[in-house]
């Protein structure tokens, strides 16, 4: 007991601020105070196999205040099967103790312990009493049961788990009255209203340009409503809703009559969750159901994980793999407990229960760690209140024997109970292409290395990512550490991974390539022969379409997958079966209407857009105009016969190489104080002038109302946050340019600013405002010999001979540069011009570094998915119902598995096709050859044919041309046409080819590739 006290006042020190450069990417996931939650929460886990050591992994990566690992078991080889955090130098030792020193190396600001304990002794009530959460691995019920009547009782939050082979399940209990602040953690609706009923239904109707999103029982409250002000800031109203753009909020009879404008936001209300304990809930189970066409299972399940733990009582042990006679007992015991249990599903939950398999680990582990912050932090929607989870379709076509189940002494038992041993020599002469190895490729090279995967004689992992290790990365890029900093990830990830499977040592090649066309030379025709698939690992679509047709082209297996936040999905793409990545695509992001962003915006997202081409347009491009009218011959001549704005783009040569140019830094105060004036004060008053506040539509409305908001003009304020920050970024990254050294003193810019003398400005008149997206552009028109006079004040180049300015290239994670800074303040002042409510640096990073939210969980989870599809590829299934495509939200939370969709077929003639499909041209042919070919067999007429960016031959090419060019090998006319000599490593070519059938129809033939 003393020493559970003791370790209690131990845990008393709380982390103050949250690390922002560390957990950035997570805070766009959980926000700063579900974090700050997290940060006041200890964790206990039991059992520290290859789950309990995934839970662990997740939840210190997670930052809570500090993680306890209890479970003094010795290590056997067997946990070698899953468990990463353990070496074979650690067989004997007590599991917690030998794994603590790696694991205490994930996070610095999550202290692990280890509670001790001796082996035979189990986890008991009175040392589980200083955690908020608890959570046991493979437990037997009988020890669920007695420390969950405890936690029930006491207010502490449950989480029971286990592992067997291809199954997994998951057991919550979060008390009687658990509070869940945000269910779904989407950003809360808003949106612009532009009429409410004075009733007792109070309809309300919403600008017609977005649906309003809101569901039943959601809650909003209303700001700058004119006319029905008693709505503003009101108590949230439960809404009910009765189209896409209109809702009602309840009795509104005794407010002021509605007259114009207004802007609904939705409240996340908190819910009271009851969560029954374990006992009550064994007789009256909840399930949820993580694949709904296996909806019957759970309940099979949910006796069978019973049953197990039984027989484990009475046996002293589990069933041996596949040994008819233990499943048998077992059957019959689990047939007590429910005599409608599927028999087959038992069968093979006896056959498995030794088995121990790292993607299942890591799908269980990845859930369960998430269910365990979600206890710490009250954000997202609990599981209610029993998962069951399984994956046999991964099982091997040809199942194996008892024998081939047997353990032979090898780090691999635990997998080799439920494939057998033949399968397994299978997996470690398997070759895999991982493209990428940051968050989803360190999850996966873990995986692969637990599973053996690539350890035969012959076989390779190649990994290729052309990043570095930054600050960010370690929040959930498990396989790399703080002194891994600025080194290349391929290489990291792959010595870690050899260290924690030795056999893997020489099995991993690492390139920092990227892949895409400039690359081909070195992912070329033999490289992708000495494949069997490829695993993708990126984080942007353009990699993950050229990976996709690369595939395609090679026929090789891909394994696709993403994440965003808390959600992520999983597709397999099998050759001459599925679909391929590049079938379906997302529908575009809704961008902001030009004039909007430019002139008229009403959200956050449209001035952080602005300032960020503000930034572009001030530190950037007329940067690299200088260096262009420095650096290339004939410049100003060639850019302005294309150039529109011919005036403009002289004007800023001008002015950043000879007008304007700051020698000192103070001068560069001066501008930023100039710029601030010109943006916030002066371009404002323009903008009123020619549309003044009670200006009228044609049709007689107000023209600000609605969407447009009426800007005013700001005056400096050096006392203003704001206001300096705009100038101290300014001025920093305007000496950048120039290599001035920089400042951050605000006593200096407060002394220069306010002693600027800003000239007067008046409003132009007949000055045309871009209203709406198809108006032109204003362009000034301007005199030639007004052009010409610029020109004279540019000194010749000649005479800055190796003169150049830097420009500024755009990073958001460094925060001494000011990029950020700049951007979040130039976005908040025009945000104050236009009455906006104002974003924090925080947010304005994410939106204009379009950051990607993520976090372990998801990753973890997510990957497991993906090797669980890896062993059907391994096994070579060829049918469509055997794979699956997942998609996983582990805040609602939600599984949702389909069969991938089948590749479509085709006809030309007679021949059926696909994408898979191709059109082969052996030997090089001549053109008259390839032409003839597709006449004398299909009956096609060639209208065109063209290779890259070369028209190689058409119908109407000229007769002299014709006669020179039919007899030519392809090879030799691509050369020809194109003026470039083919590089050595092509050893085909993709041509693109117009065929018509005798009707003059066009014909869709598949891809047609000339091997040279």
């Amino acid at each position: 007991m003393s020493d559970a006290t003791n370790l209690a006042s131990k845990m008393d020190v709380d982390e103050a601020a949250i690390d922002e450069g560390l957990y950035s990417r997570q805070l766009y996931v959980l926000g700063h105070e579900a974090m700050r939650k997290m940060a006041t929460s200890n964790v206990l886990i039991v059992g520290l196999q290859g789950l309990g050591a995934e839970i662990a992994k997740n939840v210190c990566l997670a930052g809570v205040k500090s993680v306890t690992l209890y479970d003094p078991e010795p290590v056997s080889l067997q946990d070698l099967s899953t468990q990463y955090f353990l070496r074979e130098e650690d067989i004997g030792k007590p599991r917690a103790a030998a794994m603590l020193p790696r694991i205490s190396e994930l996070n610095a600001y999550v202290p692990v312990r280890n509670l001790g304990g001796k082996a035979g002794q189990e986890i008991t009530a009175d040392l589980i009493q200083p955690f908020q959460v608890v959570v046991l691995c493979n437990a037997s019920y009988k020890k669920q049961l007695e420390i969950n009547d405890w936690t029930h009782q006491h207010g502490v939050h449950f989480i029971a788990a286990e592992t067997k082979g291809l199954f997994g399940s998951v057991f919550n209990d979060f008390g009687p009255k658990f509070t869940c602040v945000d269910p779904t953690g989407e950003q809360p609706l808003t949106g612009m209203i532009v009429s409410v009923d004075k009733d007792e239904e109070g309809l309300v109707t919403c600008l017609d340009e977005a649906r309003h999103g809101l569901e039943d029982g959601d809650f909003v409250t209303f700001t700058e409503v004119q006319g029905m002000e008693e709505l503003n800031g009101c108590k949230p109203r439960k809404v009910s809703v009765k189209g896409p753009y209109t809702f009602t909020i309840g009795d509104t009879s005794s407010f002021g009559d509605y007259i114009r404008g207004g802007i609904f936001n939705q409240v996340k209300m908190p819910s009271i969750l009851e969560f029954k304990s374990l006992r009550e809930s064994l007789q009256a189970p909840d399930f949820f159901i993580t694949d709904f066409a296996k909806f019957e299972r759970p309940a099979t399940l949910h006796v069978g994980f019973q049953a197990l733990s039984e027989y484990r009582e009475k046996h002293g042990r589990l069933p041996r793999p596949r040994n008819a006679e233990d499943a048998k007992q077992f059957v019959a015991l689990a047939k007590k407990l429910d005599n409608d249990a599927d028999e087959k599903t038992l069968e093979e939950l006896a056959y498995q229960a030794m088995g121990d398999i790292s993607p299942i680990a890591a799908v269980i582990g990845g859930f369960v760690a998430q269910e365990a912050l979600k206890a710490c932090s009250s954000k997202f929607h609990p599981m209610i209140q029993h998962l069951y989870f399984d994956s046999l379709e991964s099982l091997p076509s040809v199942l194996p024997t008892e024998d081939d189940c047997r353990p032979i002494g090898s780090r691999y038992d635990g997998q080799i109970a439920v494939f057998g041993k033949s399968f397994q020599d299978k997996i470690a002469n398997h070759r895999q292409f991982l493209v990428g190895a940051g968050a989803i490729g360190c999850e996966m090279l873990k995986n692969w290395s637990m599973m053996g995967l690539a350890t035969g004689p012959h076989a390779t992992i190649h990994v290729t990512d052309l990043d570095t290790i930054e600050k960010s990365n370690l929040n959930r890029q498990f396989l790399f550490r703080a002194k891994d900093l600025g080194k290349f990830k391929s290489e990291v990830a792959a010595a870690a991974v050899a260290d924690m499977n030795p056999e893997l040592k020489g099995h991993i090649l690492c390139k920092q390539e990227p892949v895409g066309q400039a690359t081909e030379n070195v992912f070329d025709d033999g490289f992708f022969s000495s494949l069997d698939g490829v695993t993708n690992a990126l984080d942007n679509v353009t990699a993950r379409v050229y990976m996709d047709q690369r595939c395609v082209l090679y026929e090789k297996p891909l394994l696709e997958s993403g994440t965003m936040g808390t959600k992520g999905n999983v597709q397999v793409v099998i050759p001459h079966l599925t679909e391929s990545y590049s079938s379906s695509q997302d529908p575009p992001e809704k961008q902001a209407l030009s004039c909007t962003v430019k002139n008229f915006p009403n959200a956050i997202t449209h001035t952080i857009e602005w300032s960020r081409q503000e930034f572009d347009a001030l530190f950037v491009k007329p940067v690299e105009s200088v260096n262009q009218y420095l650096s290339e011959p004939n410049y100003l001549e060639n850019s302005l016969k294309y150039s529109g704005q011919q005036h403009d783009h002289v004007e800023q040569i001008v002015s950043y190489l000879v007008t304007n140019k700051p020698l000192t830094f103070e001068e560069c105060i001066v501008w930023a104080r100039l710029q601030f004036e010109e943006k916030f004060n002066n371009a404002i008053r323009q903008l009123l002038h020619s549309l003044p506040k009670d200006h009228l539509t044609s049709t007689g409305q107000p023209f600000w109302s609605g969407p447009k908001r009426a800007p005013e003009p700001l005056i400096f304020n050096s006392a203003d946050p704001t206001h300096l920050s705009f100038i101290i970024a300014g001025a920093n990254l305007h000496a950048f340019n120039y290599g001035l050294r920089g400042e951050t003193d605000p006593v200096i810019f407060k002394k220069v600013a306010d002693s600027v003398i800003v000239p007067e400005f008046s409003p132009k008149s007949g000055m045309k405002i871009q209203i709406n997206e198809n108006d032109p552009v204003n362009q000034n028109s301007t005199d030639p010999d007004d052009i010409s006079e610029l020109i004279k004040k540019l000194p010749p180049p000649s005479s800055l001979a190796g003169y150049r300015l830097t420009p500024v290239e755009f990073e958001k994670d460094d925060d001494t540069n000011h990029h950020i800074d700049f951007i979040t303040a130039a976005s908040n002042l025009r945000a104050m011009n236009y009455n906006i409510p104002i974003a924090d640096r925080h947010t304005t990073k994410q939106i204009a570094g379009k950051i990607i939210p993520a976090i372990a969980t998801t990753t973890a989870l997510v990957v497991g998915l993906v090797c669980l599809e890896l062993y059907k590829i391994i096994d070579g299934k060829n049918k469509l119902e055997e794979y699956k495509n997942g998609f996983v939200n582990l805040a609602l939370p939600f599984f949702g598995f389909s069969e991938p969709i089948a590749a479509a077929k085709k006809k030309f003639g007679d021949t059926e096709w696909t994408l898979w499909d191709r059109l082969e041209f052996k030997d090089d042919p001549t053109l008259k050859e390839f032409v003839a070919w597709f006449k004398s067999n299909h009956n096609l007429d060639v209208s065109m044919i063209s290779q890259g960016v070369s028209m190689l031959w058409s119908s109407f090419t000229d007769r002299k041309k014709s006669a020179e060019r039919l007899p030519m090998k392809f090879s030799k006319l691509v050369e020809h046409v194109s003026k470039k000599p083919i590089p050595p490593h092509v050893k085909h070519l993709l041509v693109e080819v117009m065929l018509m059938d005798e009707e003059g129809e066009d014909v869709e033939v598949p891809f047609v590739l000339v091997r040279i």
